[in-house]
């Protein structure tokens, strides 16, 4: 299975921020929208970076006074790890266990189409052993 078959399911929105932005404005827009990460992007289609509430986390234990004030370009990650489309889930799986990330951005020809947690990719990989499972069970009580 292909990430795009993830995303025809869950949709392509994405919540950006744009570098700019306060970490306080950054916390916020995390809480609105009940998600763990930002893409941020000054114009909604290039991915300048990310910010995730373990950046906020991690940023929060090292300088605790002012991080709400301090800009979302001082804590954000880059490089961004981004996937494609035709990517397998498999081969996704596998860089978000390798590199400790739980949400890539889905790009095509490097413009922001998405955004997979490692949430989508678990739930899209049961319902696949699941639907495995059924065919299973159909093809042996078939006999």
């Amino acid at each position: 299975m292909r990430i795009g078959d993830i995303l025809e399911r869950k949709g392509g929105g994405v919540a950006t921020i744009g570098a700019d932005a306060t970490v306080a404005e950054a916390v916020a827009e995390l809480a609105r929208h009940g998600i763990g990460a930002l893409v941020v992007s000054g114009d909604g289609a290039h991915v300048e970076g990310i910010v995730s509430e373990r950046d906020v986390v991690r940023h929060l234990g090292r300088q605790r006074r002012d991080l709400l004030d301090q800009p979302v370009r001082a804590i954000m990650t880059t490089p961004v790890h981004t996937v494609g489309e035709d990517d397998e889930v498999e081969r996704v799986m596998g860089t978000m266990t390798t590199e400790r990330i739980r949400h890539l951005p889905v790009t095509r020809d490097g413009v922001l189409v998405g955004i997979v947690s490692i949430g989508d990719v678990v739930k899209h990989t049961i319902e696949q052993l699941q639907l495995d499972r059924k065919l299973l069970e159909d093809y042996i009580t078939a006999r």
